[in-house]
C-alpha cells in the first residue's frame, strides 16, 4: 500500500510505502528505480508492519518491488504495474 503528501516548500512528493501482509515476515525491503534498485531496510512497526518513506520528484513514474525474506514481491495496491526483464511484473507509483 502506499500513500503520498505533496510538500510543497520543497516541491517533492512524500511517499509512504507499507506491507502490512507479511506480518511473520523477518526482513523486508524495499527496491525501485528511484534508488538504483538497492535494496532499503523498511521498519517494522508493533502490529507487524512494514514502512518506508522516500521523497520523490512529482509528475514521473517510478517502478519499485518489496523483497520478503529474500522472495521478490509486488504491491498489489500499486498504482499500475508494468512487466520487468526477468517474466514478471513491477509495481508502479505515479506521483
Amino acid at each position: 500500500m502506499i500513500t503520498k503528501r505533496y510538500i510543497k516548500t520543497r516541491n517533492t512528493m512524500k511517499v509512504t510505502f507499507k506491507v502490512d501482509f507479511a506480518k511473520k515476515a523477518n526482513q523486508v525491503e524495499l527496491a525501485g528505480d528511484f534508488n538504483g534498485w538497492q535494496p532499503l531496510p523498511m521498519k517494522r512497526n508493533s502490529r507487524g508492519v512494514y514502512t518506508a518513506v522516500v521523497e520523490l520528484e512529482p509528475g514521473r513514474a517510478y517502478q519499485y518491488r518489496y523483497r520478503i525474506d529474500g522472495q521478490w514481491e509486488n504491491d498489489w495496491a500499486a498504482d499500475a504495474y508494468t512487466p520487468n526483464p526477468f517474466g514478471e511484473d513491477n509495481s508502479v507509483v505515479i506521483c
